[in-house]
């Protein structure tokens, strides 16, 4: 038994959660384990009404269930970053989840704007540190309105911090790299960074790299990128990728840059993991409030999200279902990812994938 929050959110989070419900449900029967959801109206609505984000007490409530599934967030009557800020960066630091998880998978029949690339090209994975950096908040304002006015953000790391991201890494690349997949002659993990400038910062980070890499992981080879040559190879090679580990900001870059070459935000799926603790799972595509009511928008990022977090409690036969079923639909089904152009309605899609994995 698995006790999942439900977090719908806004715009057309409800719609799409629906149906990565409904293949949830279809996978826990065919597999033999039991899921228990219950539903949190966190979002804009509910600030709309109370001026609440998510209270304190609601984060004690979460750290009771195993997972969290989360829609979207994002309202068009709501200042950008209050639910952002108030919602998501709160859950994530609050429960400590430190690994961000961007699975780059081009599944087969989805277009890509990467010119000669196709699935077996785009599958690799990004693991972005997700409580430090830029976003912990450190710095400020000196003569603010002046013409003077200085802002400074300061980018900041610890080696506790540093060494527990790249621990995730290493394991995950161990587990699931291309070697492990049948896909590559070994397990690889890169280093994303940028040592000639950020020279405190990612000497930081590459000296754990290398300390963790050969003392405990001598069977992974181990790449280096700087954050600017790995989104030109992102584009130009991505084959070349199996696992990647990088800092927040620039995992924030290049997760983003990954999603447009596996088809757009529409079938990118993240996790916000705490290994040891409560991880939260979300489509990355966003609220999407103008085809809200409409069954028009494309479900299968949130379907994946759902897979992602049965990989992670455990369930990987159940998640390996949801993957193959995704990867049947897109691949013999879709017209298009986009909304309105699928050739099917959001439920009917979550109908295609429910019954292949039922299969």
């Amino acid at each position: 038994m698995y006790k999942i929050a439900v977090m719908p959110g806004d715009g057309t989070g409800p719609e799409v959660t629906v149906e990565a419900v409904k293949v949830l449900k279809t996978a826990a029967d065919k597999f033999g384990f039991k899921i228990d959801l219950t539903e949190f109206d966190f979002g804009g609505e509910r600030y709309k009404r109370t001026g609440e984000t998510l209270p304190d007490s609601a984060l004690e409530e979460l750290r009771q269930f195993d997972a969290i599934l989360l829609g979207a967030i994002g309202h068009p009557d709501v200042a950008p970053g209050i639910l952002e800020k108030g919602i998501l960066l709160k859950a994530r630091f609050a429960l400590d989840q430190y690994i961000n998880l961007r699975p780059v998978k081009l599944f087969p029949g989805v277009e890509t704007p990467l010119k000669d690339k196709g699935p077996d090209e785009i599958d690799y994975v990004v693991v972005r540190e997700n409580t430090g950096d830029l976003y912990t908040g450190t710095g400020g304002f000196t003569m603010k309105g002046t013409p003077q006015e200085v802002a400074v953000q300061s980018a900041v790391y610890n080696r506790f911090q540093v060494d527990r991201c790249l621990k995730y890494a290493f394991e995950y690349a161990k587990k699931h790299g291309k070697k492990a997949r049948g896909k590559g002659e070994e397990n690889t993990l890169a280093l994303c960074g940028k040592t000639n400038v950020l020279t405190y910062v990612y000497d930081l980070w590459e000296r754990a790299f290398n300390e963790m890499g050969a003392a405990e992981y001598p069977d992974i080879r181990r790449d280096y990128y700087h954050v600017d040559a790995t989104c030109m190879w992102m584009v130009k090679n991505p084959e070349w990728f199996d696992v990647i580990v990088t800092g927040n900001m620039f995992g924030d870059i290049i997760t983003d840059l990954g999603a447009i070459t596996q088809g757009g935000m529409g079938i990118a799926a993240g996790g916000n993991i705490n290994p040891e603790g409560v991880s939260m799972f979300e489509p990355i595509g966003g609220s999407a409030p103008k085809y809200t009511g409409q069954g028009v928008i494309n479900p299968l990022a949130a379907i994946c999200s759902a897979q992602m977090m049965l990989d992670t409690l455990g369930e990987e036969k159940a998640a390996a279902a949801i993957e193959q079923a995704v990867t049947y639909v897109t691949g013999s089904k879709l017209k298009s990812l986009a909304a309105g152009r699928m050739g099917y309605s959001t439920a009917e899609v979550g109908d295609l994938v429910a019954e292949k994995v039922a299969e």
